[in-house]
């Protein structure tokens, strides 16, 4: 049918998808936010240590992980991951700065995966598919 190639056989599981590019370009952005969640995180756990409590990171429910904490700070964490998030990207890892954005692969809107990285990279290098996590990565 005219005007219905490479429409979706089934709903995708994520509504905002990223070219490669598009990634890319989120990357130094994605690195600054990433560099300024570190520097609070270690500022709440030290006052927390202080106290004898403990911060706990709770991995979310689609809003991104949220960070148990009774500090101001926390509520510039969650500021920082309501950002991200409302870009699209999915933080999988908060800690180790590991994120994924959803890719269409070779541009099949059939075949949803993420395009995966690490805030120690310096780019987008990596995709995997959505079931398959970190392991299963695989270069570009």
């Amino acid at each position: 049918m005219p005007g219905v190639r490479n429409a979706p056989l089934i709903s995708a599981m994520h509504k905002q998808h990223f070219t490669i590019g598009e990634a890319q370009a989120l990357v130094s952005e994605i690195k600054l936010r990433f560099h300024k969640i570190h520097a609070l995180l270690a500022e709440i756990e030290k006052e927390m240590l202080k106290t004898g409590a403990h911060m706990r990171i709770n991995r979310g429910n689609g809003k991104g992980p949220s960070v148990q904490a009774t500090t101001p700070k926390a509520d510039e964490v969650h500021a920082e991951i309501a950002e991200i998030v409302k870009l699209g990207i999915v933080i999988k890892d908060l800690k180790k700065g590991l994120v994924d954005f959803p890719h269409y692969l070779d541009g099949d809107t059939n075949h949803e995966v993420y395009l995966c990285f690490l805030v120690s990279e310096d780019a987008v290098r990596f995709w995997h598919e959505i079931d398959a996590g970190f392991s299963g990565r695989t270069p570009l």
